[in-house]
């Protein structure tokens, strides 16, 4: 399935990263959703690892194709702590987007 014009997720991109295989494409995806959310309780300006798991995050994004969530990532990065809501709000619209991708094929 190629991406939607207003998906956040590229999941051809991801598709094609592993030549249709789409017991592997539902393998990291579910992988993704699992280790977002010990990265969602980690992004937060008080702990003092938010940088390092924004860019773990950042490339795991970018691997599935969530785009938005890598450049998210990318502007925090380097950013402040002030750029964390936007990284909060694009990991939980892919991880959305993901689920109703799998939903889509079960």
């Amino acid at each position: 399935m190629a991406r939607r014009a207003d998906g956040v997720v590229d999941f051809g991109y991801l598709e094609s990263f592993v030549s249709g295989d789409a017991a592997i494409v539902c393998e990291v995806l579910d992988l993704f959703r699992q280790q977002a959310e010990s990265w969602a309780d980690t992004l937060r300006p008080e702990d003092p690892e938010w940088r390092n798991v924004v860019h773990t995050i950042k490339g795991a994004a970018r691997g599935v194709g969530a785009n938005a969530l890598g450049d998210a990532c990318d502007k925090a990065e380097f950013g402040a702590p002030e750029d964390l809501p936007a990284v909060r709000e694009a990991l939980e619209a892919a991880v959305a987007e993901i689920a109703a991708y799998q939903a889509a094929r079960a």
